[in-house]
Formats: structure tokens, C-alpha cells, sequence
């Protein structure tokens, strides 16, 4: 059977040398949850899903993981669930995009100064990775901020989100607690800003609101260089 991931069309990952393998086995348990949505949903990425940005950002957003029905089925991170249409229209709103986001892999938008990655490269069970699997991933997330020399700010999104990318620049995590809107200088000089995730239950329940979202990115740009 061919791999559902070669059908999609995708923006290129502007880190593609960093990216694992579209077959990566390093976590045998999420490698073992994609095989039947291939099987299930072929016309779906099921693949680790690439960074997707600019490469001379000055801003790098830090997710979680892949959503089953965002970009483990589009190929692009944040696209395609509800966690995207906050995330994607922020960006738009601080001059960080350009094009229309419609939920889709080839819609043509194009971010500007600004970068998404993942803790995680592939779609969890429950949307929940184990900590062997956040450690795991870790090194794809340490040469992809290494390589984006030009990034001075990082947003993290929710608690893991934030360790990963304290631990990838070399922080020390009990000198970095996480909370919405805590801001970290990290060893490199870099400045590392917390926020709650924009998933749907966040936003739902208004741990999250579209304010507090906006004044993370607001934040932000106040630091960009």
C-alpha cells in the first residue's frame, strides 16, 4: 500500500533537513495509531507532520501535537480544527500572514516573519503523548530552533509546549514555571512567552479567551527585533 502522505499536497517544511522520516518509527506506539487511519482515512497525511513558516522568522509558535482531524489529516500544523481558526487568525491580525486561511493544506496562505512547530511530530492517542514520546520528539524541536537563527521570540502553547521548548534552548525548568503570559529569557538570549492552548475545549470552557490570546502575540511583537 502506498503511504497516504504521498498524495497530499503541502507547503514545503522550510526546515525539511530537520524533519523526521515520513515513516519515523522512534515512538513504536504512535507509529503503531497511524497505521489504521492510513488503512481508514488513505486520502489523509498520517505522517509526522513538517514545520510550517517562514525561515527567517523572527517569531516561532510551539504546539503540541497534530490534531487527528487538523493536521494529521491536512499535512500542516494548526490546519484544519478549531484550535486553527484562532491560532491562523491572530497571526493575520499582527501582520504575520498573507493569503486567506481555509482550514486547507493548499489554500495559499504563507506566513511572514512567523513559524510553527510541534513537541511532537505525530498525531497522539487522545491527544495525549507520553513523556517518553515528548523526549523522543525533542531533538527534531532542538534542530529546527537552532537552525532559525533569525527567531528572538518563541510562543509556547499550553504546559507542554513549554517544557519542550525550555529544555530545546536549554533552560532550566523550575527557573521557568509555566503560566499564560509568563515571559522567560532563556540561555541563548532568546524570550520564551506562555500561553494557554487554543484548543477547543480551552476556548469552550474560557480558560482561554480571543483577549487573552491576542495579548500574547501582542506581547510579542513588542519584542520583535
Amino acid at each position: 500500500m502506498v503511504s497516504a502522505y504521498r498524495s497530499i499536497v503541502t507547503t514545503p517544511s522550510p526546515l525539511a533537513d530537520a524533519e523526521p522520516p515520513a515513516g519515523c518509527a522512534l515512538c513504536p506506539r504512535l507509529a503503531q495509531f497511524r497505521e489504521p487511519l492510513r488503512t481508514e482515512h488513505p486520502d489523509w497525511w498520517n505522517a509526522p507532520v513538517p514545520a510550517f513558516g517562514d525561515a527567517m522568522a523572527w517569531l516561532a509558535v510551539v504546539g503540541l501535537a497534530p490534531g487527528k482531524h487538523g493536521a494529521n489529516r491536512t499535512g500542516r500544523p494548526f490546519t484544519g480544527d478549531y484550535a486553527g481558526d484562532l491560532l491562523f487568525a491572530t497571526l493575520a491580525r499582527y501582520g504575520l500572514s498573507e493569503g486567506e486561511y481555509a482550514a486547507s493544506a493548499d489554500d495559499g496562505l504563507r506566513l511572514r516573519g512567523a513559524v510553527i512547530l510541534n513537541a511532537v511530530k505525530c498525531l497522539p492517542p487522545e491527544n495525549k503523548p507520553t513523556p517518553e514520546e515528548i523526549r523522543t520528539c525533542r531533538p527534531f524541536l532542538e534542530a529546527q530552533l537552532a537552525q532559525l537563527s533569525r527567531v528572538r521570540v518563541v510562543i509556547a502553547l499550553g504546559q507542554i509546549a513549554h517544557q519542550s521548548a525550555v529544555k530545546a534552548m536549554g533552560g532550566k525548568l523550575p527557573k521557568a514555571r509555566f503560566a499564560h503570559l509568563a515571559e522567560h529569557t532563556m540561555p541563548d538570549g532568546r524570550v520564551l512567552i506562555d500561553s494557554y492552548h487554543c484548543s477547543r475545549y480551552n476556548q469552550n470552557t474560557g480558560r482561554l479567551t480571543p483577549a487573552m490570546f491576542d495579548a500574547v502575540f501582542a506581547r510579542a511583537v513588542t519584542l520583535k527585533p
